[in-house]
């Protein structure tokens, strides 16, 4: 039977294949920006940069998630009833307790980070705790842990960091291109058949890293709503708060694109984004899916 720790490894392999497929990516693109402007020293910058940007997020991911978000660290006191639930959950799941904290805002959300689970968080919002029941709150809270014990928190970060890399230095690659920045080549065949290949690449290199993203967000969800069910063996008390926290559709006031899909569900809203590039699957096909249903 599927345990909160089904797939730890599975996680833990799928985020080393991402970083040495982001960082061939990386490579490549320094390749060829230091074939354009004919200085290899930006390749060795390039490779520098990007582990360095990785060992950052991985020790400091948490604390950039939650600053971006506003969240406030709260104690036992100031919420015993959310302090009580995730205490609960935890000793059953096996897991330390989380450090808990609080977003004031009126939407309806939650969300889990951290390196792995002696160093994770949870975060929800006041609107969560105003709309949700007990067993509706049990069963969000239950997803989240489900995500830290899926060690799915250490891949979204991973994945959160290397796409925007990527996207920034093909952002600067493009924009250094149409201004006629570096040497020119005008009359250099092979120099402008780098530079459309290195166009290309710029342009394909963030689209297709966005994608692993947004599909490895969406199975995750799914992943972490059947741990959570089987945590709390009440998976009617998660589906009906994912229909609730469905039918507010106005966004949060930070909304940000760097850690939207780390929430349980859209902080943008209830936008009509088609099913490719949305980072999170339809809430009807989850409540089914809690629930049963063909």
């Amino acid at each position: 039977m599927a345990t909160l720790y089904t797939q730890q490894s599975k996680n833990v392999t799928r985020t080393w294949l991402l970083m040495s497929a982001f960082f061939v990516i990386v490579i490549g693109i320094g390749f060829f920006f230091s074939q354009y402007y004919g200085d290899p020293n930006i390749l060795y910058f390039f490779v520098i940069f990007s582990i360095g940007m990785n060992i950052m997020s991985y020790w400091y991911s948490d604390k950039i998630a939650l600053a971006l978000n506003r969240a406030k660290q709260i104690k036992r006191e100031e919420s015993r009833d959310l302090w009580n639930i995730v205490e609960n959950l935890s000793i059953t799941a096996g897991l330390p307790m989380p450090k808990l904290y609080i977003i004031n805002d009126p939407s309806p959300n939650a969300f889990a980070t951290g390196r792995d689970k002696k160093h994770a968080v949870v975060a929800v919002t006041t609107g969560l705790l105003q709309i949700l029941d007990k067993n509706e709150l049990e069963g969000v809270i239950a997803h989240e842990l489900s995500h830290i014990g899926n060690r799915d928190i250490l891949l979204s970060t991973v994945v959160v960091v290397l796409v925007g890399f990527i996207s920034i230095i093909a952002d600067m690659f493009l924009r250094s291109t149409f201004f006629g920045i570096g040497r020119s080549r005008d009359n250099d065949r092979a120099g402008g058949i780098m530079m459309l290949v290195g166009i290309v690449l710029s342009i394909l290199a963030p689209i297709f890293a966005t994608l692993i993203q947004l599909a490895i967000s969406r199975r995750r969800e799914f992943l972490a709503d059947a741990s959570g069910a089987l945590l709390t063996r009440y998976p009617e008390g998660l589906a009906n708060a994912l229909i609730k926290i469905s039918k507010h559709s106005h966004p949060m006031t930070r909304a940000n694109t760097a850690t939207a899909h780390l929430f349980i569900s859209n902080p943008f809203g209830a936008k009509k984004i088609s099913g490719l590039f949305s980072t999170h699957p339809p809430v009807g096909a989850r409540v089914n899916a809690l629930l049963g249903n063909k």
